[in-house]
C-alpha cells in the first residue's frame, strides 16, 4: 500500500511541475457586481498577477489578504503587480462576501466568485485547500502555487513577484 501511495505522490507532483508553466484556464465567473469574467484573459500589461482564493469563514485566508493589503500598494508602485482574490465561498454564501472586504479595506481591484471551485481546480487545487495563491507571470503563465498561510508569507510572494520583474 504504500508503494502505491509513493507512487501516486510522485505522479501527482510530475504533474504539477509540468504544468508549472501552464496558461490560465478558461472558466467563466462572475465579480462581485455580478459581471461575467472569462479567467483566461485575466491579464496585466505584461506585469505579473497574484491570484488568491479565500472563503469568509476562513481565518488564515483573512489574515493573508489582511498582511498583503497592508503593504499592497507599495507592492504595485515597486512592481506593477496586479492582484485578484477568489472567493470560493459557496453560492448561498456569496452574499457575505463584498462586506468582508469593505469591513476589511481590500482594495485590490478585482474580486471574483468561484463557489463551484472550478477556477481553483483547474489550477491544480484539488483539494479545495485555502487559502490558495497563484502567481502568473506577464505573459499568462503560471509560475507559482502555494496552499496555506503563516505570518510573513507575504514576504516570500513580493519576493517571488520582484523576480518576474527583475526588480529583486
Amino acid at each position: 500500500m504504500k508503494m502505491k501511495k509513493r507512487l501516486f505522490f510522485y505522479v501527482a507532483m510530475t504533474l504539477l511541475a509540468c504544468t508549472a508553466s501552464a496558461q490560465l484556464p478558461n472558466t467563466m465567473l462572475k465579480d462581485i457586481a455580478g459581471n461575467a469574467v472569462c479567467t483566461d484573459t485575466l491579464s496585466n500589461n505584461g506585469k505579473p498577477i497574484i491570484i488568491d482564493f479565500f472563503a469568509t469563514w476562513c481565518k488564515p485566508c483573512n489574515r493573508e489578504l489582511d498582511a498583503i493589503a497592508e503593504v499592497f500598494d507599495e507592492w504595485v508602485e515597486e512592481t506593477g503587480v496586479r492582484m485578484i482574490i477568489v472567493s470560493n465561498d459557496q453560492a448561498h454564501n456569496t452574499h457575505k462576501v463584498k462586506p468582508l472586504v469593505d469591513n476589511h479595506g481590500w482594495e485590490f481591484g478585482t474580486v471574483l466568485l468561484d463557489p463551484n471551485y472550478e477556477f481553483s481546480k483547474a489550477l491544480g487545487n484539488n483539494s479545495g485547500a485555502m487559502p490558495f495563491t497563484v502567481i502568473v507571470d506577464g505573459d499568462g503563465k503560471i509560475v507559482y502555487r502555494h496552499t496555506g498561510y503563516t505570518d510573513g508569507a507575504e514576504t516570500e510572494l513580493i519576493e517571488k513577484v520582484r523576480k518576474l520583474t527583475n526588480n529583486p
